[in-house]
């Protein structure tokens, strides 16, 4: 019509673009850093990213079943991860340090055992926080053992493996990523929870880590015979 302006069309320079959808891997490092103030290693796209551990606490990486049975020596705030038939016992800090003279001082030095104390320098795969659904994009087998350098006390022993899933999140297991028993507090004092020697004689609240060892070394051991007993009688 006579007299109307024609409309002006915007400038392509002030539109904003539009926002990606954030990355699933990115969400789970934002709530350990952001909530728990843990160090985060980024991993590829669609892949869970890394903890650093030894800054804030060690690992203990044993089956299941031992795992299982050590757990009436923590505190219902002490986090625990599984992942596969594996089970991950946080520990204070340097504690994966004191597990070889620990177990050679309870007489199990000697034995084999098929535990893993993982500290400084070593990654621990991040487990999915409370209510997240694993990522889509994870396609590995149970049986991948975490990634980073990891100490094994005794030569010749099994690596941190899985084959059968705990029936925890069955999503996750099958995908085989690590999720949390016992998840961390957000803004709770997460290292006073964890099992430490300074613990011994019962000072403090934290658990005792020569009890959380003792019981985990005993089911170990019995986990061996079992499987030892199992083979001699198939043998002809």
């Amino acid at each position: 019509m006579a007299g109307m302006r024609p409309a002006t069309l915007p400038d392509p320079a002030t539109i904003p673009l539009p926002r990606r959808p954030l990355d699933p891997s990115d969400q789970v490092r934002r709530w350990y850093e952001n909530e728990l103030g843990w160090p985060v290693v980024p991993a590829a796209p669609g892949s869970p990213p890394l903890l650093r551990v030894g800054p804030c606490f060690d690992v203990l990486d044993v089956p299941a079943e031992a795992g299982l049975a050590a757990l009436r020596h923590l505190t219902a705030l002490s986090p625990v991860a599984v992942q596969g038939d594996r089970m991950r016992l946080l520990l204070a800090a340097g504690s994966a340090e004191e597990v070889p003279g620990v177990l050679d001082w309870l007489e199990w030095g000697a034995l084999p055992l098929d535990l893993t104390a993982l500290g400084e320098g070593d990654l621990m795969e991040a487990p999915l926080p409370p209510g997240q659904r694993p990522l889509s994009a994870v396609r590995r087998p149970v049986d991948q053992a975490p990634r980073g350098a990891v100490r094994q006390w005794r030569a010749g022993l099994p690596g941190p493996r899985g084959a059968r899933p705990l029936p925890l999140d069955r999503r996750a297991s099958v995908q085989g990523a690590a999720v949390w028993l016992r998840p961390p507090e957000p803004g709770g004092e997460v290292e006073a929870s964890l099992p430490t020697l300074s613990a011994l004689g019962g000072v403090g609240g934290a658990p005792d880590l020569v009890r959380v060892l003792d019981t985990v070394a005993t089911r170990c051991h019995r986990l061996w015979l079992r499987r030892a007993c199992a083979q001699s009688s198939a043998c002809p």
